[in-house]
């Protein structure tokens, strides 16, 4: 069934790839970034990713704390290629859960290792709140968010990703997953300013040219940057 998945990505040569992102390796990311520790299932990762012509590319710089930009996200298929990525780097991105489900124990336990949030997400007012409180902590965390919120077209992106980086004073690091080049793109950090109108055109701006595994899904403010280029 997985092969299936791996043949059916585009397959592209290595002239079409990143013209300039480096390919990424677990040897190359610094102390301060969140790390799974796990010996065995980089190794395993990398043998996916390798199986699949998939490769991550990129820069991330040596800090603890960011929010992480998943994007675009049109497909379940996706996380197919995006959790060996981050496997095959030991990278601990952190993901929101209902907390509901940490009420069991041997469920929470799993959920802890992979690096699940709990978050009480019928307390709409709360969960801004909640996840710049786990920031505050001073713990290295990356919290991965996808700003899209859905896996269908949409017209705009829900912005409290950006508002969480604004009240926990951490960077923005946006990621990429291009189905063109078969690549996960780690890019350029963005320090949000407090000013939304400015500050969101330098993150669509390093989405431009991605193709997503359904490019009829992208949302409309990648599909406006695309259409700018031309």
């Amino acid at each position: 069934m997985t092969s299936k998945f791996f043949n059916r990505a585009k397959k592209v040569s290595e002239t079409e790839r990143s013209k300039i992102l480096p390919k990424l390796s677990k040897k190359q990311l610094g102390s301060l970034i969140p790390r799974r520790g796990n010996r065995i299932a980089p190794i395993v990762a990398s043998a996916m990713l390798k199986a699949s012509g998939w490769r991550t590319v990129g820069e991330i710089p040596d800090i603890p704390q960011a929010v992480v930009l998943a994007l675009p996200h049109t497909s379940n298929v996706d996380g197919i290629y995006a959790i060996p990525s981050l496997f095959a780097l030991d990278l601990k991105i952190s993901i929101m859960g209902k907390h509901t489900l940490f009420k069991i124990p041997v469920l929470a336990q799993l959920m802890h290792w992979m690096g699940i949030v709990p978050i009480d997400r019928d307390n709409k007012g709360s969960v801004l709140q909640s996840s710049i409180d786990k920031f505050k902590t001073g713990e290295p965390l990356f919290l991965g968010l996808s700003p899209e919120g859905t896996r269908d077209y949409t017209e705009k992106w829900k912005t409290g990703f950006y508002y969480l980086a604004v009240g926990a004073g951490v960077p923005i690091l946006p990621v990429a997953m291009d189905y063109n080049t078969k690549e996960i793109r780690f890019m350029s950090l963005v320090h949000p300013t407090g000013d939304i109108e400015a500050d969101l055109p330098k993150i669509y701006a390093q989405y431009q040219g991605v193709i997503p595994r359904h490019p009829e899904r992208l949302s409309q403010p990648l599909q406006d940057i695309n259409n700018s280029a031309k």
